[in-house]
């Protein structure tokens, strides 16, 4: 062939330091290779290191297939089983005001069990049920420097008597059994409650029947009064005599109170005032009792209004009236003070119905 000359084109040669890298894919590929081989092997023989720690809210891990479920001894169906059984209840054993034990509390000038109560917390019930050893029921037996028992809550101080059974007392205080045994200051066993004659205990929520102390109620009229029976202020009042309306007014001044209210344990409330104050008649009436009284009432009234209503005025200093004298409505009839069982001055005002109690509240404007 004619070339005109031209010669053939040739690669140049490369020089030792410029050839191409034909070994690194290869290198590549067997390292990719052997990466690949040791993550399988790794994934395959899962070390401890590798092993995922059960998270909290996981189940528990099941038992291995491969060990053998163990076998529980099985127990007689009429074997004898022997516990206590107590009573459920949603109710902790805790008073209210965080005190368990009785407490003593010395009387000073002014109290009442009515206030004394409602100092602690509790019904004056429970006062009265606590120290029948010094009050009796009554709680114009209280004075100046007595000392009370004042328990952590409502219910009967119980002194325990010879031949008291758990079950017997629980039944006369209206109470469960447990009630007595699972009060913790009373520190009984109760597997096994031992009480000794002489010692108290408290039952929460017991409730009992007691003395109420009243004086008698007078009637007017020629009914052979001896005052060797009744007191020196009882009379024969005769025929006649003024008559009531059958509507009240206040006897005192101040219309709130000092002392007791009207409850179960005192039939009357307590008018707050001083010394001299004037007490007046809450109705018209005939004067049936003017003079000092047993009780715990010290100098008292009692006015008969003629409709079945009577009205009693008691802890007075002094009188305005004798027994047997007709009276009128707001007319002064004797004066304020602090005799019988009393701790301060103040009126013990009764509303009394064919001889019942009247709370003095339902008929006071």
């Amino acid at each position: 062939m004619h070339t005109d000359g031209l010669k053939p084109h040739t690669p140049p040669k490369l020089e030792n330091n410029a050839r191409p890298l034909t070994w690194l894919p290869a290198l590549l590929w067997v390292f990719t290779a052997v990466w690949v081989l040791s993550m399988s092997i790794l994934l395959i023989l899962r070390p401890d290191f590798l092993r995922a720690e059960p998270s909290a809210s996981a189940g528990p891990t099941p038992a291995s297939s491969n060990k053998a479920a163990v076998q529980l001894p099985s127990l007689p169906g009429d074997a004898p089983v022997t516990s206590i059984i107590r009573r459920i209840t949603p109710h902790t054993v805790k008073a209210q005001n965080g005190r368990m034990d009785v407490i003593e509390y010395t009387v000073v000038s002014g109290d009442s069990i009515f206030g004394i109560a409602k100092q602690f917390g509790i019904q004056p019930e429970s006062v009265l049920w606590a120290n029948y050893d010094v009050l009796r029921d009554d709680p114009h037996m209280i004075s100046i420097g007595l000392k009370l028992k004042i328990p952590p809550v409502d219910g009967v101080y119980y002194q325990w008597k010879a031949g008291d059974t758990l079950e017997g007392v629980a039944r006369q205080l209206g109470v469960d059994p447990l009630d007595i045994t699972s009060w913790p200051s009373n520190h009984l066993d109760v597997t096994n409650p031992v009480i000794a004659p002489g010692s108290y205990v408290m039952v929460k929520g017991g409730h009992r029947e007691f003395r109420t102390w009243v004086v008698p109620t007078f009637a007017r009229g020629p009914a052979g009064v001896n005052k060797t029976v009744y007191g020196p202020g009882a009379c024969d009042t005769g025929e006649g005599g003024a008559y009531g309306s059958g509507y009240f007014v206040w006897p005192t001044v101040n219309h709130y109170l000092s002392g007791n209210d009207f409850w179960s344990g005192h039939l009357a409330i307590d008018i707050a005032a001083l010394t001299g104050t004037p007490v007046y008649a809450a109705d018209s009436g005939v004067v049936v009792y003017a003079g000092v009284i047993g009780g715990g009432y010290g100098n008292m009234v009692m006015i008969d209004h003629g409709n079945g209503y009577q009205t009693v005025y008691a802890h007075l200093s002094r009188f305005a009236v004798r027994c047997g004298s007709s009276v009128s409505q707001g007319q002064i009839i004797a004066y304020a003070g602090s005799t019988g069982n009393s701790t301060g001055p103040h009126l013990h005002f009764e509303v009394r119905y064919y001889g019942a109690f009247i709370n003095p509240w339902q008929v006071l404007p």
